[in-house]
């Protein structure tokens, strides 16, 4: 029943509606006192719903999953304690029949797969929700992983993606996220994430990127493509034989040194990022693989994120601008790595960085009074949930490749110093990005002006801190109460329309499943002229 076009996208947009009722009904409920314990019971429905998101993944496998795995990477969008539950979202299906795969095999080769493959294994060594991998034999000896995509795969995909575009529709109209997201970029940014996992002619290009790359780099290894058996449903590889990267017990057994490997992994991770701008954005243990003489092999490049140049040159403005003081720049610099959207404030995001800064320059989040830290937290909280910041898809996967990376690393070696491994090439790059640097360089002259006039600098904001005190104050609890009074106003005419919406939608769903059309038409009128009142009342 679940590969039922319309029974997916049933199932899918309810669970995307009835969350999206619970989280604007929750904060309507609460807006203007976010305390300890509402924020609680906050965390425990996020972690309910996110509950429900991955049962519902696990049983419907395809793009759900897939999406799944994209939004655990958005912590621009998703709160914390829904992308701890996502983390565990692993993409892990019973494998499809033997005779089901060599049938798409040979549709893909359009000649019996005996004519390219002495053998092929009888059961799937890999099994994903898109594609399963088998090891085989070519004609002339050589041993092959065969990676094959499932059969139904993209029948299955184009219902999912229609469901996700009626989520998206709903939110946009309906919802204040709408204000807070650029949901047709990030519905850009994942078919392009997700899409590039389906072609799997663009994962032997990306394959073929990454060994040229890395092609001198002294004990990492990229397994070799064959073009003439790969097309966009099959991906036929290399087959290197090795071991998880985090199998201690294969580590042990060859007597290789942790410290080494794990030293000469971060380096290769490094060196994706600074360099190339291309880097892999799944290095879980599964797809980092360690032969026995110690050599490194990375495998499954469907999922690549780059970082280019230019981002590269916003990210030293940004800093620059944090350092000068210089907050338009800073913000100039994150609208060029398009975190911001057009229709943010930048007065109140230039306050909030300005705010933080200071703090953190003077160490005064640490001497600060109960009252004033929580005030400004509470500020920077309610600027996160409402002002329009948005993780480009590349620094998302980045931040997801790295704490997976990160969690890699500590499996191999508990102790391992990340920083003194990083420190140096770091330095390298960001001084192969100057030109023209003579003598002294730009950052030693900046380390001299900032030692030399830090307390200058901060005795005078502490002045003007203390004196616009008060007025910070009255700013702050006028604001507070008069989101109290508009809160008070509208909820109940809110609530009311929100759960005709509700019923309204149920009667359309039930009219369409028993196909009843009178009963159709009057509910639909209900739901449209319900969610015209629901969207109206502000």
């Amino acid at each position: 029943m679940n590969q039922v076009t319309f029974i997916r996208i049933f199932r899918i947009v309810w669970l995307a509606v009835k969350i999206f009722l619970q989280v604007t009904i929750f904060q309507k409920r609460n807006r203007g006192k976010w305390t300890p314990l509402v924020e609680k019971r906050w965390n425990e429905m996020i972690t309910k719903q996110a509950k429900e998101y991955k049962n519902l993944a696990l049983k419907l496998g395809g793009l759900m999953i897939k999406l799944g795995q994209f939004l655990s990477t958005r912590a621009d969008i998703m709160p914390p304690s829904f992308l701890e539950e996502l983390e565990g979202l692993t993409d892990r299906v019973p494998s499809v029949p033997r005779q089901d795969i060599v049938s798409v095999l040979e549709q893909e080769w359009n000649t019996t797969h005996t004519d390219y493959l002495d053998h092929l294994s009888e059961s799937a060594v890999a099994s994903a929700s898109i594609g399963e991998v088998y090891k085989g034999v070519l004609k002339n000896g050589l041993e092959v992983a065969v990676k094959v995509q499932r059969p139904g795969t993209d029948r299955i995909l184009r219902a999912d993606f229609k469901a996700i575009r009626i989520v998206i529709w709903l939110a946009e109209k309906f919802t204040p996220f709408g204000k807070q997201i650029d949901f047709k970029q990030l519905y850009v940014e994942m078919t392009e994430t997700i899409g590039n996992e389906l072609n799997f002619l663009k994962e032997l290009q990306n394959g073929r990127s990454f060994s040229d790359r890395f092609d001198a780099m002294e004990g990492v290894r990229i397994p070799m493509y064959f073009d003439e058996f790969t097309t966009r449903r099959v991906l036929v590889m290399e087959w290197i034989e090795g071991a998880r990267i985090t199998d201690l017990a294969f580590i042990e057994k060859n007597d290789l040194d942790r410290h080494e490997i794990s030293e000469r992994l971060f380096i290769l991770f490094l060196e994706q990022i600074l360099y190339g701008g291309q880097f892999h954005a799944d290095p879980h243990g599964g797809n980092i693989l360690l032969e026995p003489n110690g050599g490194i092999v990375l495998i499954d490049f469907g999922m690549i994120g780059t970082i280019t140049k230019k981002d590269s040159q916003s990210v030293l403005r940004a800093a620059e601008g944090i350092i000068f003081k210089n907050y338009e720049q800073v913000l100039d610099a994150l609208e060029e790595l398009r975190f911001l959207l057009p229709q943010a404030d930048r007065a109140v995001l230039e306050d909030a960085i300005s705010r933080l800064v200071e703090a953190y320059e003077s160490n005064e989040l640490s001497q600060m009074d109960s009252f004033v830290v929580e005030r400004l937290l509470d500020d920077i909280q309610e600027i996160v949930r409402t002002q329009p910041v948005q993780l480009p898809a590349e620094f998302a996967f980045f931040g997801r490749a790295a704490s997976i990376f990160v969690g890699v690393l500590h499996i191999l070696d508990p102790n391992v110093d990340l920083m003194a491994l990083a420190r140096p090439r770091i330095l390298e790059w960001a001084s192969s990005q100057k030109e023209g640097k003579g003598m002294f360089g730009k950052e030693d002259v900046l380390r001299w002006v900032l030692n030399g006039t830090g307390p200058l600098r901060v005795f005078p904001q502490k002045v003007i801190n203390y004196l616009e005190e008060p007025e910070r104050l009255r700013r702050y609890f006028e604001n507070r109460d008069g989101k109290e009074r508009e809160y008070r106003r509208d909820l109940q005419s809110r609530m009311f329309a929100g759960v005709f919406t509700i019923l309204s939608f149920v009667g359309i769903s039930v009219s369409v499943w028993f196909w009843n059309e009178p009963y159709m038409w009057v509910s639909s009128v209900f739901f449209v002229g319900s969610l015209w009142a629901y969207r109206s009342i502000k």
